[in-house]
């Protein structure tokens, strides 16, 4: 999964509203980006990836949300949902293993299924409301998707999977990545659900030629431009 530093990436965590939000604007405004990234899952370690973090020799860049700023997610995510029109029900995580659905994605990127586990992880979560560190609820997405329910629901308890899932979170490290949605080109690094234009801007400049540009969806109307109306930049850890 290593990719080159020229590679541009998407980091995105199937936890995070304003990662949700991210996917789904780059799908509807941005394409030509969603089809030239590496996507790339960023996910809190459990216990045990990590003290095979820790012995790889790389950290996680986590602080404890504090109460005010859930609050404020809560109520920031809800606003931006309802000016989009977007349906957003929101999930109780209970005794969260965040390894279980990323994981997963893994095993359906191997089957060729990755953008369709992605699609229906964000679904199941942000607009069904439904626990995706249910091992039950994994292995649900898998059946919908053709896949192997267990070899999806038990990717976390595959030593192979979690060797994987260690040397993405020292590309986390590497990349500098401390919250989701995280954008990555070389040196260049944007931040947050307000900053999907810019990344998009930036990648055409330097990816496609300036004349052959097509216009992204919606940009007459000013669509996928928007930002909350408090000026946050719609990230989180």
């Amino acid at each position: 999964m290593a990719a080159g530093r020229k590679t541009p990436r998407f980091y995105f965590s199937l936890r995070s509203p304003y990662s949700w939000l991210a996917y789904r604007e780059l799908l509807e405004y941005h394409p030509d980006i969603a089809a030239a990234v590496e996507w790339r899952p960023f996910f809190e370690p459990d216990a045990t990836s990590e003290r095979m973090l820790a012995e790889a020799g790389g950290t996680f860049p986590y602080t404890p949300m504090s109460r005010a700023k859930h609050l404020y997610i809560l109520q920031d995510v809800g606003r931006i949902a309802k000016a989009r029109g977007i349906s957003l029900t929101w999930p109780v995580d209970r005794a969260p293993v965040w390894e279980v659905p990323h994981l997963a994605y893994l095993v359906a990127l191997r089957k060729g299924r990755g953008p369709e586990y992605v699609a229906a992880a964000y679904r199941a979560r942000w607009e069904q409301g439904r626990d995706i560190c249910d091992r039950a609820v994994v292995a649900g997405i898998a059946t919908e998707l053709g896949l192997d329910p267990a070899q999806l629901s038990g990717a976390a308890d595959d030593p192979e999977l979690r060797r994987e899932g260690v040397r993405l979170l020292l590309d986390i490290d590497a990349d500098g990545v401390f919250g989701v949605p995280f954008f990555v080109h070389g040196h260049s690094r944007f931040w947050g659900l307000d900053r999907l234009p810019d990344f998009a801007v930036h990648l055409r400049e330097r990816l496609v030629p300036a004349r052959s540009m097509p216009e992204p969806a919606g940009a007459a109307a000013g669509l996928g431009t928007r930002t909350a109306d408090d000026g946050h930049a719609g990230g989180c850890g």
